[in-house]
Formats: C-alpha cells, structure tokens, sequence
C-alpha cells in the first residue's frame, strides 16, 4: 500500500466536491437549520430564543439524524458504481494504483468533503452562538461536533458499501435511500412496536442491543442520555440501561460502523 496514491486520490475526490459547490451549500443548509433550531428549538414550550445549551443540543440532534446521513448517502452512493457506469474505472485501475488505495483514497475524500460541510456549518453556528455560552458550553457543543461527524462517517462507509454491491447507480441510489428511510424514520417504529406487543412479558435486555444496530441510534443515545428531559423525548432511550450508556462504548460503536461497511466494501470490491 503506497499512502501517496491514497492522498492523491482523496485530494482529487476532495477538490471535486468542493468545486461543484454542493458541499458548500449543504455547510450553509446546516448553518441556517441550526441557528433556526438553536432560536426557535422551545417553541412547542411557548417561548422562544436561546434556551441554553442542552436543550439547544438536543434540538439539534434531531435535524443531525435526519440531515447528516442523507447527505453521507446522497455523497458516497456513487463513489464506485458512478465510476464504472461513466466507464471511466477501467482507466483508474489501468493506472499504477490499487482497487484497495482507490477504494480508501475516495473514503477518505468524500469523508473529508462531509466534515468540512459539517464543521463549517454547525462550527460556524456554535460560533455566532458562543457569545451566549461558556467555556464548559462549547466543549459540550464540540463534542456534539464530533459525534454528528462519527454519524455522517458511519453512513459514508454505508454507502460506499452500498456502491460497491449495487450493479448501477439507479440501484444503488433506490438502495441508498431506502436505507436512509429505515434506519432514520422505521427502525424505531419497529422497536416500539415489538416493545407494545411485547406487554411486559419478556425481558428488555436484548433492546439496547437492537439499539446499537443503528448507527441514529447510537448518536442519539451517545448526545440526549445525559439529560433527562431530552431522555423523555426519545422513549426508547429510557429502556436502554445507565451501566451501557458511556460515551466511551457508544464512541466505540460509532467505530464499529464506520470501520465494518468499509472493511466489508474493501473485501468485495478486492
């Protein structure tokens, strides 16, 4: 493996988003929603203005799960599949480069491509905001930054998974969104069905591990577990135990899914 050929082929990939100037608009969409929620996340309360940094937070990590994995499928469902559609991946790999290097150098150029539309809008919104908050506030609001990353990385390696699998990009792109309305709008509908119908009959040790089958999940518990009035608004996080909610484990299962698609994606793509 020769790092060179991997750096080449994420700057390329990288320049690329940046010049069609998606991945600026999708910092500025980020920008605007976040100061919109972070102003008027406490209406349904009857009040509205900056409530604080929790509940700021935890408005916010609504907008990330629906938004963050839309743009990381929409952003790496072609990455592999665009290439031999256009027929231009027979030319990559006549190329002195490896299926593996040109496999991770456009991971690595899509990824840097998401954190710097990620950082650059909810970054740019935690600033304007930072005149409100202190010091403890913005470390709170930069880890809620990392993790919106870790969830917009987890669903790249999906959809790098997804390009590498699917035989064009129609179907890799019905694939993409299809697992988007899974796992961000059904998956807990599923849950909280199987735990109605269950009325109490069977143990609830196995929902946290159904929990940490989906990545929105993982992000969500990992930001409102901490709080417990976010914690009433996502029922499902209250069957999943204190003794499982460390940011260390949860940080570790983001990993999981970031690394297991790609490695997945690298195997069969070999």
């Amino acid at each position: 493996m020769q790092v060179g050929q991997i750096v080449a082929i994420a700057e390329k990939e990288f320049w690329d988003r940046i010049r069609n100037r998606w991945v600026l608009a999708v910092a500025a969409v980020f920008t605007v929603f976040a100061l919109v929620i972070a102003y008027l996340g406490a209406a349904q309360q009857g009040a509205v203005g900056f409530r604080g940094i929790d509940a700021t937070i935890a408005s916010l990590v609504s907008l990330v799960i629906y938004l963050v994995p839309l743009i990381a499928l929409i952003l790496g469902y072609d990455a592999i599949v665009g290439e031999r559609d256009k027929g231009s991946l027979e030319l990559l790999l006549a190329m002195p480069l490896t299926r593996f290097e040109l496999l991770l150098g456009k991971y690595f150029g899509l990824a840097l491509a998401l954190a710097f539309s990620t950082v650059a809008g909810f970054g740019l919104a935690g600033v304007m905001l930072s005149y409100r908050v202190g010091f403890d506030a913005l470390l709170q609001y930069g880890r809620f930054l990392l993790s919106a990353l870790l969830l917009g990385w987890a669903f790249l390696s999906i959809a790098v998974l997804i390009s590498v699998l699917a035989g064009d990009r129609i179907r890799a792109s019905g694939i993409a969104i299809g697992l988007w309305f899974f796992y961000v709008l059904i998956y807990d509908l599923l849950l909280l069905g199987l735990l109605v119908a269950a009325e109490g009959r069977y143990s609830l040790d196995l929902f946290p591990a159904l929990l940490l089958l989906n990545p929105a999940d993982v992000f969500r518990i990992l930001n409102v577990f901490g709080y417990e009035d976010a914690r009433q608004w996502y029922g499902l996080a209250t069957v999943f135990p204190d003794s499982l909610a460390s940011p260390w484990l949860m940080g570790s299962a983001m990993l999981l899914w970031i690394v297991c698609p790609l490695a997945i994606a690298i195997w069969r793509f070999r």
